[in-house]
């Protein structure tokens, strides 16, 4: 590993001396094991501590195959997977990586009984497999987390609906919380050159969610003017949901639950801005009852900011707790887009507000390969920025999972794998400094 490093801190190894550097056996992973699935048995969700599961191993190298690379991890990110991982919700993800294995004999190399976890990276490519015409090894690079087969006609479309549609490191192995993490070659893009490492492994996964979700045709295909209601407006998602509509010439009405966050909204150039938790909204009345007067509430702040128009685009991802006030104040004909349920998958409204005025509520998951370039492409651009935080050492990453699980962070919380340091990887300093105050606004807090 240090061979590794040392060539990839010195700039000016080349490809062939990329592809000379002998791999190691093993490497430094994350992982959950699959004999400690029933840690948590009888806890509730909030009291299930990734610091427990979540262990540094030294694991085998995997076997390369066709269309592949093998990629030496700089650094990676945790996301909201990376907590379900963790804390085996809402199943164990060795089922995903059982059911995987039955797909092909080289498939099979994901079914084990440990799990490398972690959906994002930035990094360099070591070795790519038969096939792989578009990469090479040296080349600085960056992973999306959408992995698929193509043998159906059903995702040549829209690869999200290939039926062997995966996300990497959550429903496969050899993911990018490690020293060295195994991809497909078509989940690779190019590291934007102003970013250190760490800095462009954050946006990955919620970057390119949020621009499917709010901006591609396959969302909501947000437009100028559009009131885009935004829950989490400073969390991993919002936070790029918000850069998103106000790059896109819409107006995010951003919900936060703290005046911090509140005050991050405002330097992102939101002025729309409602804190939940100084408001005392309370959309639940009990477990089972939720409180129509408290939608209505919430409707009027939001005419406020909107001179008494209603939520064109809702960006949903908190689910139970949020999604029946989402649905109400939607205007008519408008979009409610979905794609994760933080506080609850079973969702619950009033039907009558959704058909009798027409709305639409959009499932959206991920990305597919275009709109994850796409999207990567506007932060290479310096058009949408990292939200980084913070950042830990890979041994801490149980920590890492812990403040996002509990939601103690702000934007994405980062983890150095093989960079020593944070501030390293970055190649156009110009552009950087261009930059620097967008770039850093998380870390700012």
């Amino acid at each position: 590993m240090k061979e590794i490093l040392a060539a990839i801190q010195s700039q000016d190894a080349t490809s062939d001396d990329f592809a000379n550097i002998p791999l190691p056996e093993s490497y430094r992973a994350v992982t959950v094991h699959k004999d400690e699935t029933e840690m948590f048995a009888g806890l509730a969700t909030r009291d299930k501590d990734p610091r427990a599961s979540l262990h540094l191993d030294q694991v085998p190298l995997p076997e390369l195959g066709p269309g592949e690379a093998l990629v030496a991890v700089m650094a990676s990110s945790v996301n909201y997977n990376s907590v379900w991982t963790s804390i085996f919700e809402p199943l164990s993800t060795f089922a995903f990586l059982e059911r995987y294995g039955r797909l092909s004999e080289l498939t099979r190399r994901h079914d084990l009984p440990y799990h490398v976890i972690g959906s994002d990276l930035a990094g360099v490519v070591l070795r790519t497999g038969p096939g792989v015409n578009a990469w090479r090894p040296g080349d600085e690079v960056v992973a999306h987390c959408l992995s698929v087969e193509l043998e159906s006609s059903d995702g040549h479309n829209d690869t999200m609906l290939d039926p062997e549609q995966r996300i990497w490191g959550f429903e496969t192995n050899f993911g990018g919380l490690a020293e060295i993490a195994l991809v497909k070659s078509n989940q690779l893009m190019p590291k934007p050159d102003h970013l250190s490492w760490e800095e462009a492994a954050a946006p990955g996964l919620v970057n390119s969610t949020a621009y499917r979700q709010l901006v591609s045709r396959n969302g909501a295909g947000m437009k100028q003017g559009d009131n885009v209601l935004i829950w989490g407006a400073s969390g991993g998602l919002g936070s790029y949901a918000t850069q998103f509509a106000l790059a896109g010439g819409a107006n995010p009405i951003c919900v936060v639950s703290s005046p911090e966050k509140a005050a991050i909204c405002r330097s992102m150039g939101a002025d729309a801005v409602i804190d939940r938790g100084a408001e005392g909204y309370r959309f639940w009345k009990d477990e089972r009852t939720q409180d129509p007067r408290e939608w209505k509430r919430f409707g009027s702040k939001i005419r406020e900011f909107t001179s008494g128009e209603d939520i064109d685009i809702v960006f949903e991802h908190p689910g139970r707790e949020t999604f029946g006030a989402s649905v109400y104040v939607t205007r008519k004909g408008g979009t409610i887009t979905t794609c994760a349920s933080t506080s609850g998958y079973m969702h619950e409204y009033d039907n009558r507000y959704l058909w009798m005025s027409l709305k639409r509520i959009i499932g959206s998951h991920f990305a597919n390969y275009r709109e994850a370039w796409e999207a990567n492409r506007l932060i290479a651009k310096g058009k949408i920025h990292p939200t980084l935080s913070k950042v830990y050492p890979l041994e801490e990453t149980g920590q890492a999972a812990y403040d996002v699980h509990r939601n103690l962070h702000q934007g994405k919380v980062g983890v150095l794998a093989l960079a020593p340091e944070e501030g390293l990887g970055v190649r156009d300093p110009e552009k950087r400094a261009q930059h620097l105050d967008a770039i850093n606004r998380f870390r700012n807090v």
